[in-house]
């Protein structure tokens, strides 16, 4: 393991730029590739047309970004797509697999309230993957390894998709794999189905629940979460992953869950050694300096941190800070901080951001917060609204931080 692996934060002149983010960072295995709007980068308007000509000039951006790097579309390992529409998706399928070779990437697409450009009707941010990795590492040829499972929905994406020391697995609707319909029943029912999907994927590549280190549960009522909870305790034996809860207006199929999960893969992909890394330790860590949740603060694993959704919630007094979005966007960052602290980094280790806004116009004010809290490059970036938050908080924000010591082997 290595304590000096460098970040690498990168821009290109030839996709949309921003004052707040970093169109790519880069950490040992994997690029964070900040959400892309359907902004034509020449003249920093959104694309005159219809869904399709946005979505296209959303995966344009991307690739150019992808290109500027040295990579190619196919080195994409997850793709999450934002709509206004949900009936969006089929247009948006259309021009979606013309843009890759290869097997398609894991994704998620959830319809949400707003985007941060008031005429956008689709936003998409990316995962890639990196083998080269960051200096010192060498540079060695990993394979990406993209794999699905009958018993499991099947769609236009792979079920998982492994790089280096991590599977990111397709986001699960609770679709019963034997009927392609959604189950019967409730919110509870579908959340079993949803993660009884996940379970088949793991165990189709001979891995266990225990292994997730993040999940992100995108409900359609908010007041579903403690319903949710419940199924979810049933699922993990051993420890509770990272987690963020996030509202959104409608999901595929008209579900009322949907679960995105990464998960750890000590055994790695090739020309890894399994003998060499499978025994790779998941640390979950809490601190009394952040809010309590019944999940962990952060789940570390290899040279990656997943940091829960954080509501802007004081951690002495378990309730919402006073004060409006520029306070509770500090607490969230507070919160944040503490939790990276705790675990003896700093936020300048962060390589993505993700924030969810009650007002999409509170942007600005988040904006003025935000950046006080990093001091070098700032963290690839997606931002999006929603029509609730827990706690009827105005903002919700969680990371994924750099971790350069890794996580040890066992003894």
């Amino acid at each position: 393991m290595n304590n000096n692996i460098i970040k690498v934060s990168r821009n290109t002149v030839n996709a949309p730029t921003s004052s707040v983010s970093t169109q790519t960072v880069a950490f040992s295995h994997y690029n964070n590739i900040s959400a892309q709007l359907p902004i034509d980068p020449k003249t920093g308007e959104i694309v005159v047309g219809c869904v399709i000509d946005q979505a296209k000039q959303c995966l344009l951006n991307i690739k150019t970004i992808i290109e500027s790097i040295d990579h190619v579309m196919d080195d994409v390992v997850k793709i999450n797509i934002f709509v206004k529409n949900i009936s969006d998706i089929a247009a948006i399928d259309e021009v979606y697999t013309s843009f890759f070779q290869d097997a398609l990437p894991t994704r998620t697409t959830v319809a949400v309230a707003a985007l941060p450009m008031s005429d956008a009707l689709v936003q998409m941010d990316a995962l890639i993957s990196n083998g080269e990795g960051t200096a010192p590492q060498a540079p060695c040829k990993l394979i990406k390894v993209s794999r699905n499972t009958e018993n499991a929905p099947q769609g236009l994406y792979s079920q998982t998709v492994a790089f280096s020391h991590y599977n990111n697995l397709a986001s699960q609707l609770p679709i019963n794999p034997k009927t392609g319909l959604i189950v019967s029943g409730g919110v509870a029912e579908q959340t079993k189905q949803c993660l009884e999907n996940v379970k088949s994927i793991l165990e189709s590549i001979d891995h266990v629940m225990d292994d997730v280190v993040k999940t992100t549960i995108f409900l359609k009522d908010i007041a579903d979460i403690d319903a949710v909870n419940q199924v979810c305790a049933a699922f993990f034996s051993s420890y509770v992953p990272a987690r963020t809860i996030i509202n959104v207006s409608a999901l595929p199929m008209d579900a009322l869950v949907q679960i995105d999960t990464v998960v750890s893969h000590g055994d790695g992909t090739p020309p890894q050694l399994p003998e060499d890394t499978s025994l790779l330790v998941i640390e979950a860590s809490n601190t009394e300096n952040a809010p309590h949740a019944p999940y962990s603060h952060t789940v570390a694993f290899s040279h990656y941190n997943h940091i829960s959704g954080q509501l802007p919630i004081v951690a002495q007094t378990g309730k919402v800070v006073e004060g409006g979005i520029s306070e509770q966007t500090r607490q969230c960052l507070e919160n944040i901080k503490a939790i990276v602290e705790s675990v003896d980094h700093v936020m300048d280790d962060t390589v993505k951001i993700n924030i969810q806004l009650k007002n999409i116009a509170d942007i600005n004010a988040v904006n003025d917060i935000y950046t006080t809290f990093f001091n070098s490059e700032l963290p690839a970036r997606t931002v999006y609204g929603v029509a609730a938050i827990p706690m009827d908080a105005l903002v919700q924000i969680d990371a994924v931080v750099s971790n350069c010591e890794g996580t040890p082997p066992q003894v």
